[in-house]
C-alpha cells in the first residue's frame, strides 16, 4: 500500500510559479513509476509530466520547457516545479503511483492549481 499527499496548489497569476510536492508513505517508493496528472471539468485527467524509478522522464507538450518533474527518494517525495504558468495550466493536480511489476496504481487527494489571467 501506498499513499500520497499533495500539496502546493493555490492561486497565481499568468507568467507565475508554483512548485508543487507529493509525499509518499508505504513501500516502493523509489523504483516506482510516478507522475503527474492534470484534471479539468469535463475532460478526462491528462498526464503532466512523469519519471521512472530509473529517473527517465516524459512531458506533455504543453507544458514542455516550462514544468519540471523531480523526485527525491530519501524522502520520498515528487516534485513540479512549474514556470511561466497560463490559464490552461489551471485544474486539478494529482499525483499518481505505479510499480514496474504491475498491480494497481495509487493516487493522491489532488491539489488546485489556479491561474487567472
Amino acid at each position: 500500500q501506498l499513499q500520497l499527499v499533495e500539496s502546493g496548489g493555490g492561486l497565481v497569476q499568468a507568467g507565475g510559479s508554483l512548485k508543487l510536492s507529493c509525499v509518499a508513505s508505504g513501500i516502493g517508493f523509489s523504483i516506482n513509476t510516478m507522475g503527474w496528472y492534470r484534471q479539468t471539468p469535463g475532460k478526462q485527467r491528462e498526464l503532466v509530466a512523469g519519471i521512472r524509478g530509473g529517473g527517465s522522464l516524459n512531458y506533455a507538450d504543453s507544458v514542455k520547457g516550462r514544468f519540471t518533474i523531480s523526485r527525491d527518494n530519501t524522502r520520498s517525495t515528487l516534485y513540479l516545479q512549474m514556470n511561466s504558468l497560463k490559464p490552461e495550466d489551471t485544474g486539478v493536480y494529482y499525483c499518481k503511483s505505479e510499480s514496474p511489476f504491475g498491480g494497481r496504481a495509487f493516487w493522491g487527494q489532488g491539489t488546485q492549481v489556479t491561474v487567472s489571467s
